[in-house]
């Protein structure tokens, strides 16, 4: 069972979500970068995503499927998190 944060509480002052800390994006600009033609540019988001969110948080953005389609991609962008989020998919398997 997930228990992920609700959207309206997401957003600090400026409107960007909690995980974007360390960036100037919106909501709606990282919502649109998930949908970007570019595999590198969704890679790099979702990494992103599945660094610094919660991991409940992740999946009101992403699912399973896109994590693991993605997955070559964006795996270079998970960091330390890396071996959390492999452990994840592996269990879900």
């Amino acid at each position: 069972m997930l228990f992920p944060t609700p959207r309206e509480r997401l957003l600090d002052a400026q409107g960007r979500p909690y995980f974007l800390w360390d960036s100037d994006m919106t909501l709606a600009a990282f919502e649109a970068g998930l949908a970007d033609p570019d595999p590198e540019v969704r890679g790099y988001l979702m990494g992103k995503l599945m660094r610094q969110a919660k991991p409940d948080d992740v999946f009101q953005f992403v699912s399973l499927e896109a994590i693991r389609t993605h997955w070559s991609v964006l795996e270079r962008y998970l960091g330390h998190r890396r071996a959390f989020w492999q452990w994840l998919l592996e269990g879900w398997t």
